[in-house]
């Protein structure tokens, strides 16, 4: 693993990701970091998420047209229904399952469970 040198935009972005506790986007952490340091900019915050995604300090997941990142969640996962179209986040506790298949050693889980949910299906 390639070792990184501290930079103190990057103290002010670890310090910025303390304030999430639970996914966000580039976005958001951006806009979080430019209330410290408005000198840094969105590319210097992709940089790091995507270097952090790289090392396995952060999670990067598939969320709609967006990418979120999450600092402890091993997993992201979501309930779409059919006929509304809304999404919720689900928490997948175990992935026995998948770790049964013995495909490896597993790092972070996305699944995406299609159907109609409650509202719709009891109107």
């Amino acid at each position: 693993m390639k070792k990184t040198r501290q930079t103190r935009q990057k103290e002010i972005i670890v310090a910025s990701l303390s304030q999430f506790s639970t996914f966000f986007t580039a976005e958001e952490l951006t806009s979080r970091v430019q209330l410290k340091s408005p000198k840094i900019g969105i590319a210097t915050v992709y940089r790091f998420l995507k270097e952090s995604a790289t090392q396995g300090t952060l999670h990067a997941f598939g969320c709609g047209k967006k990418t979120v990142y999450s600092r402890n969640l091993k997993n992201h996962s979501h309930f779409i229904c059919e006929k509304c179209g809304s999404i919720e986040h689900i928490n997948v506790e175990k992935i026995d399952f998948l770790k049964e298949r013995n495909l490896g050693e597993i790092c972070h889980v996305q699944i995406n469970v299609t159907g109609v949910c409650k509202k719709c299906s009891h109107p």
